[in-house]
């Protein structure tokens, strides 16, 4: 598998452990600290040698593929994410990999205006048509003690007197747990059946309900007010000098207002947002989570950055 250093893959990981699995992965983090005390063999994710993936993918059976960049940067973009995958799904095959289980988004399409979309979309065809057996699953967006966009929430919300919301914040999310998300993965790794599903949540909320949730179970409920998206995001761009991160992307915005993180499909996981946050308001939002700071710093956990 890929990234059982990270986040979502961290939880595939420990779920095939707890089945009696031999797991190893395939990282851009050789040393960061190890949550499986060794028992994940690690090999590293090069790209420019494929010989070499083919060579650590070689005997496995079935890849977890959970590789991708959230945005463009210079040492890492959208397309080339796109290419490299496709080196991976190569070197799977030449490897006699049975199955692929593949995380991909809601939604994804070729003619979307959106490289996030549009990249996704191209790798779900290209996966398709490569002959392996595969599940590819589409998350909206992932909760759980490592991730970013629900905890960067509730810092604002325990750092600044208001939220603002891009339009009037009536656009949907379905967020779904990142172990419900790994169940899911595992049971899909276990069968040979050609599948697309959408993983999603139980509980659909509007981006100003999901801002409201998260600022009750912590205490912090704030004036939501409507903000024009080049004001929301000039703040988010300053906000995010000042942490040297980037809190907000313009495509994200568009993606967020299409309601491209939102299906009609039933969900696919059982854990309610509402009741996570609940259960781990002590946390929630105490230390902001940096995307940057994480890819310059490949030797500490998540969970420590």
């Amino acid at each position: 598998m890929t990234g059982a250093f990270g986040y979502s893959g961290k939880y595939i990981a420990r779920r095939l452990l707890a089945d009696g699995k031999t797991v190893r992965t395939l990282t851009k983090s050789l040393h960061r600290e190890d949550p499986f005390d060794g028992r994940v063999k690690a090999f590293p994710l090069g790209f420019d040698c494929p010989d070499k993936l083919v060579d650590a993918l070689r005997g496995a059976s079935v890849l977890y593929n959970t590789y991708w960049v959230r945005f463009n940067q210079p040492e890492f973009r959208h397309s080339i994410a796109v290419e490299n995958t496709k080196i991976l799904f190569e070197a799977a095959k030449a490897a006699g990999i049975e199955r692929i289980v593949h995380v991909s988004i809601t939604n994804p399409s070729e003619d979307s205006p959106l490289e996030y979309f549009q990249g996704k979309a191209i790798l779900e065809r290209r996966l398709i048509e490569s002959g392996i057996s595969y599940a590819i699953l589409r998350p909206t967006v992932l909760f759980g003690r490592e991730d970013i966009l629900i905890n960067n929430i509730a810092w604002i919300l325990r750092h600044f007197p208001l939220f603002g919301v891009f339009g009037d914040g009536h656009y949907q999310l379905q967020p779904i747990f990142v172990d419900d998300l790994a169940m899911l993965a595992v049971r899909q790794g276990q069968t040979r059946q050609n599948v697309v599903i959408n993983a999603i949540g139980p509980e659909t909320l509007t981006y100003r309900e999901l801002v409201r949730v998260i600022g009750r179970c912590i205490g912090k409920e704030r004036l939501i007010v409507s903000v024009p998206d080049w004001l929301g995001y000039a703040v988010g761009w300053c906000l995010g000098k000042i942490l040297k991160d980037v809190v907000i992307t313009r495509e994200e915005i568009e993606g967020l207002k299409a309601n491209l993180l939102c299906t009609d499909s039933p969900p696919a996981g059982e854990t309610r947002l509402s009741d996570w946050c609940r259960g781990h308001s002590d946390g929630l939002g105490i230390r902001y989570a940096s995307e940057l700071a994480r890819r310059r710093d490949r030797e500490t956990s998540y969970e420590k950055i």
